[in-house]
């Protein structure tokens, strides 16, 4: 059977977008993230009423965006994993934000969701892919009899480990890594390799 593995984005290869939004802006609100809350609807929302009250445009969060590298070792672990097997990138983060750092990820496949954006400039909603929508993005490779590695640090990566035939957390915070023991915890790019490679077993010849 034929391997993937599908990555979350921020905090795996790129830093938290928005906590170097709240550094940029002074606004400590905007530094939770889906490692704090595990409800994503429920973050959405805070985050847009807060763009909101302090009049923050899309141009705004590009701007800080436009500034971030990846980090490091991302790119290089990158990849490394790519001419093992294919790798799929499975974020809640947005096409309007993604650009940048793609290029410098260099351009991997991407899943992620859409902002809408008023003629102003301004946030004014999002639209999901799908609900759950890691989950399901697992969920398709296996029907297509592809074996799913997952790799994520965050309450929203949860349903996408758990679908997959094998689950890793990356540098997860405390809360999250204890309340899901079941799944191997990672530290370093070479830690993941370690385990990425013993999953692939003989099937991780370039």
């Amino acid at each position: 059977m034929m391997h993937l593995v599908c990555t979350d984005l921020e905090g795996i290869y790129i830093p938290e977008i928005w906590i170097n939004v709240a550094r940029k802006t002074g606004i400590e609100a905007l530094k939770l993230t889906t490692r704090d809350i595990s409800d994503y609807n429920v973050l959405m929302k805070k985050r847009l009423g807060i763009l909101d009250r302090n009049h923050l445009k899309l141009t705004d969060i590009q701007d800080v965006i436009s500034r971030m590298d990846p980090l490091e070792g991302a790119l290089e672990f990158l990849n490394w994993l790519r001419s093992l097997v294919p790798v799929i990138i499975v974020s809640d983060t947005f096409t309007q934000f993604a650009g940048p750092l793609m290029k410098k990820l260099g351009m991997p496949a991407l899943l992620c969701n859409e902002l809408s954006v008023s003629q102003e400039g301004m946030i004014t909603g999002y639209c999901l892919r799908q609900n759950d929508g890691k989950r399901h993005v697992v969920e398709a490779f296996k029907a297509l009899n592809y074996r799913v590695t997952a790799v994520g640090d965050s309450y929203n990566d949860v349903t996408m480990l758990k679908a997959a035939d094998n689950g890793i957390l990356y540098n997860p915070p405390e809360n999250v890594e204890s309340e899901f023991p079941e799944f191997p915890v990672t530290r370093s790019y070479e830690d993941m390799k370690a385990a990425v490679l013993d999953i692939l077993g003989n099937d991780a010849q370039p």
